[in-house]
């Protein structure tokens, strides 16, 4: 219930600041694990790739956030949970595969931290998608965050990565390279990468 009005005011307030327009938004399964995995701009993007879905996104966030006022709580209410600085814990791994495998749609930056440029990635969400099992779903932020000026966020269609079903961990980068290649794709056209 919490969720539904905090999506709520956040829907409101971005079609005041940041009209919010959504591309493919039928590529997200409507049912079982997502990894919704998308370019990373603004500290903002974890709302953005979730606030139009009728799904909810969870995704990982660093501890320090959840011990600031009022932001620690509504990032909760919104579906994050913490991530300690210096990489992900074997905690944070477990959580992150449990959220897959229980269904959720789980929100991912490969890039790992805010890339304008969108330059290398890091091979966390290949492994996750690999492990889980979960359909992945290549998501585009257009835009700049500038007040009144649209935002696009375009989703592909999930990726078939059952050629690496078995390759074990040497698939890692070649994974990484195929889903940062659709989201490079959606950036530069604009509209859902197919299959």
């Amino acid at each position: 219930m919490i969720y539904v009005v905090c999506r709520g005011l956040l829907r409101l307030i971005y079609a005041i600041l940041f009209p919010l327009k959504i591309v493919g938004g039928d590529n997200v399964p409507k049912e079982g694990g997502v990894l919704l995995c998308a370019n990373h701009i603004s500290l903002l993007d974890p709302m953005t790739i979730g606030i139009k879905l009728k799904r909810q996104v969870k995704y990982m966030a660093k501890a320090e956030l959840f011990t600031v006022p009022v932001l620690g709580w509504l990032i909760k209410q919104l579906g994050a949970f913490p991530v300690k600085r210096g990489g992900v814990s074997k905690e944070s791994i477990k959580t992150s595969l449990n959220t897959l495998r229980s269904g959720n749609v789980m929100g991912i930056f490969p890039e790992g931290t805010r890339n304008s440029d969108s330059g290398s990635a890091k091979k966390g969400a290949a492994s996750f998608a690999l492990r889980s099992g979960a359909a992945v779903v290549p998501a585009a932020i257009i835009g700049s965050y500038k007040p009144f000026r649209r935002m696009t966020v375009v989703y592909g269609a999930p990726i078939d990565l059952s050629a690496f079903a078995d390759a074990g961990s040497e698939s890692l980068e070649a994974v990484t390279d195929v889903i940062m290649g659709r989201i490079h794709e959606m950036i530069n056209t604009g509209k859902p990468s197919s299959r």
